[in-house]
């Protein structure tokens, strides 16, 4: 099974509104091979609460007014660090920059075919890392997602 056609627009106009709003390192996974209850990942991030809600709010005009899309479920603005947008087709994973390096779901993903993006959207990728180092963020205590353990071992 692959994703429908719908949920291939869905990612497409997603990406593009998260790359209109600066999102960083736009990535979507066709999951519809592993997953029964949603077509596609769409994955983005930023740098601060600030952008993660405006790009959250942004990916949910569009698919509105384009599309006519409403997200059935929206999870994590309280703190705007992880919120998710539930098409049900597709699942949008917007996380502060920190969240993202720490949960790394991409590496939970990385078996699943990517989805084409637009060239926009394409073009975030790395910008998270470029973003860190300029600000003098340390991101390779958690780059494998995983906690360390107490004897700072990785678990």
């Amino acid at each position: 099974m692959t994703a429908t056609d719908r949920s291939i627009e869905l990612v497409k106009t997603a990406a593009q509104a998260a790359a209109d709003r600066l999102a960083h390192d736009i990535i979507a996974y066709d999951v519809s091979d592993v997953l029964s209850i949603t077509d596609a990942f769409l994955l983005a991030s930023a740098p601060n609460d600030r952008q993660v809600k405006s790009i959250v709010d942004e990916i949910e005009e569009r698919l509105l007014k384009e599309l006519g899309a409403k997200p059935v479920r929206r999870e994590g603005d309280r703190d705007a660090r992880w919120i998710l947008l539930d098409y049900v087709d597709i699942v949008v994973h917007v996380q502060h920059s920190e969240e993202r390096v720490f949960y790394a779901l991409e590496r939970l993903w990385k078996d699943c075919p990517e989805l084409e993006l637009p060239e926009d959207a394409v073009k975030t990728r790395g910008k998270g890392a470029e973003h860190a180092a300029l600000s003098g963020v340390d991101t390779s205590g958690h780059a494998s997602g995983l906690p360390d353990g107490p004897d700072g071992e990785l678990s």
